[in-house]
């Protein structure tokens, strides 16, 4: 990803009534094949970008949907998937990719948790593919 500090990006619900501003280019961009995020986001594969949470002008209030160790937020009025943080990567927030404005300039830069991927869902792409959640590589991103 880019390090332009000056970077701006805006992302809205589906209904258009919930709107977050991000200040400051991603941290990186990522697929998730677990379960858990496949079921948040209703897709065979969920991408997310990460943004320093201190970037983000919203306050989010209580997580809609939470489990230990996870928080997620969805918007009060359609239900869309806005944003998560888990407690293993400090300091970010994960916005879906399909609700940023920008998302044709977002580009992935690994696969997540691959060996939960669908067995019939074929990325043909050379990112690299790690088992698991990725934190070493996703918290080195941060830095």
């Amino acid at each position: 990803m880019p390090s332009d500090t000056a970077a701006l990006f805006t992302a809205r619900c589906y209904c258009g009534a919930s709107r977050l501003t991000l200040n400051g280019a991603p941290l990186t961009v990522a697929y998730c094949h677990c379960r858990d995020c496949r079921r948040w986001t209703g897709a065979a594969a969920a991408a997310f970008a990460a943004f320093d949470r201190s970037g983000l002008d919203q306050d989010l209030g209580a997580p809609r949907i939470g489990t230990p160790g996870v928080e997620r937020w969805n918007c009060p009025d359609c239900g869309s998937p806005l944003a998560a943080a888990f407690d293993y990567l400090p300091g970010q927030v994960y916005i879906p990719v399909g609700i940023i404005d920008q998302a044709d300039a977002l580009h992935p830069a690994l696969h997540c948790h691959a060996d939960s991927a669908l067995p019939w869902l074929h990325i043909g792409d050379a990112l690299p593919r790690e088992t698991g959640s990725a934190r070493a590589t996703l918290n080195a991103s941060a830095t």
